[in-house]
């Protein structure tokens, strides 16, 4: 996979009251992500190459790829694809990269979601919908101990695009 190909058409950066090695381990630890991820766990495995996975409450598999980054605490990039039937065939892979830097007694996230074609607004509106309470519930656990409490479904703009497309969605 050639990564000088995809594009960040999203990117998010917040300031965290916390340490690199804190905001690491929210982002890679299953037990800690479901506190801030609509309940989802966060499986990494430890490796260049390792399995990424995101998988709902219930258990079953929602997001899959692989590590293509991985320099705890500081960079971690994923391949981050919904298992939503013809997704990845239409709108190919999604990369996403979260670089952690320390700033005075804060910490710097910045996340960016990539692809490797150019997509319509409309279909960008899932992640520009969801990684903004994510991101923001993964802030309040790490400063408060407490998830901030958003309801988002996919946005209905996004499902229209990906049904004119073909794509199923459940």
């Amino acid at each position: 996979m050639n990564l000088d190909q995809f594009k960040p058409l999203t990117v998010y950066t917040i300031y965290i009251a916390s340490t690199p090695e804190k905001v690491w381990e929210a982002l890679t630890s299953a037990e800690f992500s479901k506190l801030y991820f609509f309940g989802n766990k966060v499986e990494v495995e430890p490796r260049l190459g390792g399995a990424f996975i995101v998988r709902t409450p219930d258990g079953a598999l929602h997001i899959s790829g692989e590590v293509l980054a991985y320099d705890p605490p500081r960079k971690l990039a994923v391949t981050f694809n919904v298992n939503w039937p013809e997704l990845i065939e239409k709108l190919g892979p999604t990369l996403v990269t979260y670089e952690i830097e320390q700033v005075g007694d804060a910490v710097r996230l910045t996340m960016s979601e990539g692809h490797d074609r150019p997509l319509s607004d409309d279909i960008l509106a899932g992640g520009r919908s969801g990684w903004p309470a994510i991101l923001s519930s993964l802030k309040s656990v790490l400063e408060t101990g407490k998830p901030l409490v958003v309801k988002l479904g996919p946005p209905q703009r996004m499902l229209d695009a990906l049904k004119a497309m073909g794509i199923k969605t459940p």
